[in-house]
């Protein structure tokens, strides 16, 4: 399987995607107005303390107050547990923590009390971010963990000797009174490329520590890399056969990063120079476009249809015009088969978290029904994300949960609809803002027009015009036009006209997707 990954850096938002011979199945996407927050260090007041669901409330100095559950106090332990080989060493790690099991958080945390916690979960609608009073950071080879005292291997190395081997480095470079987890990447490493990534974490923590030692709560001490620079620390490793991104200044700081952690990938990465707009050139956008639809046809003819609510995701498979060659019960069992490999695309995809029910079409057979469980099951074990999947129903439904660390694709690309309150959504004005700069990048290759008519919705207008128009002021000296907007109340909030400067010419779809 050949996997790549694709970069696009924009003025607004940056985009990550991940594709697999071809395919897209991840995207990553990050906007100055809603950064990447999980891993970032805060030094919070406790506002509240309930022993009645043994969590606590604290004042990070976010929006809304971050959520503190009592096994997430001094206990980010069961995060890595799953990293760790073999069931003995697993309890050995958590062992340390046992006590604390049985502690009330009411016995630990009072009101007012400042304390040192990281964000494991971003927030999300009305909750804010969960957290954790145990910090961990992750380096390209080993996570460490202070006030730890154990040392783990990940369960993704499968030669033992050569667990062995990592784990006796990492014991004797461990510093005192700090753990350790030797990562995936460190497979086949040295000691002094350990010992260089370890160097690099401890000075870290220190700067970590002396700033929280002189800041007041509440305060952010600690942020962590951007989405790009965690995403190439993270997981560009081995098995990715190239990285192209559209960005000089970040080729040449991934390039430099990888100069000193992993020489033999650098090779791996590639400047895209090409007129044409990164994405369009491997054809993404259209698959964007598609994940905020509902419905997602299969070949052959079915489909599923993919809907959010409140406690979970439903999602409905079909025959639709499929109607097979065979006995009924194996064209169902087709369309189920097909539908399993396109739902665990769309789950990484989408990053569709939580309970999800998929409503599977109902077979007599139970050899079907298992079938399509194991199916399932594989075709997400290339999914980063944990998930848990129950045997099929009676009712021909699978219950299933994924874990969950941020909003999924639907909640970053769109808001509630300020006409129906909430029942449908529209595309956010940041998601609008993105295609309106796409739209002039695309322009600006095939066109000599020097100034142009840009007529919006009026939010939108407001939002390009804000902070003195920045927004504006950065796609004429970006793309070298000038920009006149005007709003139009008619026009609905998703879509945009661009004229030449008659004000009658219009030229939108010459240079839409």
């Amino acid at each position: 399987m050949r996997k790549e990954i694709i970069i696009n850096v924009g003025t607004h938002e940056n985009r990550i995607a991940v594709l697999e011979d071809g395919k897209l199945v991840e995207l990553f996407i990050e906007r100055p107005e809603h950064e990447r927050m999980v891993g970032d260090i805060y030094k919070g007041i406790v506002k509240t303390v309930l022993p009645g669901m043994q969590a606590a409330f604290l004042d990070i100095g976010l929006e809304r107050s971050a959520f503190l559950h009592v096994s997430d106090v001094a206990d980010s332990a069961h995060e890595y547990v799953d990293l760790i080989e073999g069931s003995e060493d697993r309890e050995k790690f958590l062992a340390s923590f046992r006590e604390n099991e049985t502690i009330p958080i009411e016995d630990m945390l009072q009101k007012r009390q400042e304390i040192l916690v990281q964000i494991t979960k971003e927030p999300m609608g009305t909750k804010g971010p969960r957290v954790t009073s145990q910090t961990s950071l992750p380096g390209r080879f080993l996570v460490l963990i202070p006030n730890e005292l154990h040392v783990g291997v990940s369960l993704k190395i499968t030669d033992w000797v050569e667990k062995r081997r990592l784990r006796q480095i990492a014991k004797e470079i461990q510093p005192k009174g700090m753990g350790l987890i030797v990562r995936t990447e460190a497979e086949g490493k040295n000691v002094r490329d350990l010992k260089s990534d370890l160097r690099q974490l401890m000075k870290l923590w220190k700067k970590i520590e002396k700033r929280a030692m002189k800041t007041g709560a509440p305060a952010l001490i600690h942020k962590d890399m951007s989405l790009t620079g965690s995403f190439v620390r993270d997981l560009f490793t081995d098995d990715i056969s190239m990285l192209m991104i559209d960005s000089k200044k970040e080729f040449k700081e991934i390039q430099s990063y990888l100069k000193s952690v992993s020489p033999s990938l650098r090779s791996r990465v590639t400047l895209y120079r090409e007129s044409t707009p990164i994405f369009d050139h491997f054809d993404l956008e259209h698959e964007i476009e598609k994940t905020l639809h509902r419905k997602i046809w299969l070949k052959k003819g079915g489909y599923i249809v993919i809907d959010h609510t409140e406690a979970l995701v439903a999602i409905d498979v079909n025959t639709g015009k499929y109607v097979g060659k065979s006995d009924q019960q194996e064209t169902l069992l087709k369309t189920n088969l097909r539908a399993v490999k396109e739902i665990a695309r769309q789950l990484r995809l989408r990053d569709i978290g939580g309970l999800i029910v998929i409503d599977f079409i109902d077979m007599e057979d139970q050899s079907y029904r298992d079938m399509i469980v194991g199916e399932l099951r594989a075709a997400l074990k290339k999914d980063r994300a944990k998930s848990s999947i129950s045997p099929i129903s009676e009712f021909g439904l699978v219950e299933m949960t994924r874990q969950r660390v941020r909003p999924s694709l639907l909640y970053t690309f769109s808001e509630p609809c300020p006409v129906c309150g909430g029942f449908g959504r529209v595309l956010s004005k940041e998601t609008v803002m993105a295609k309106i700069e796409r739209w002039f990048e695309r322009a600006s290759i095939y066109t000599k027009e020097k100034q142009v008519r840009l007529v919006v919705h009026p939010r939108i207008g407001a939002f390009l015009t804000q902070d003195d128009e920045l927004r504006r002021r950065n796609l004429t000296k970006k793309y070298k036009m000038i920009i006149e907007i005007a709003n139009d109340p008619l026009l609905p909030l998703h879509e945009f006209k661009i004229y030449l400067q008659d004000g009658k010419s219009e030229i939108t779809e010459q240079f839409k997707t």
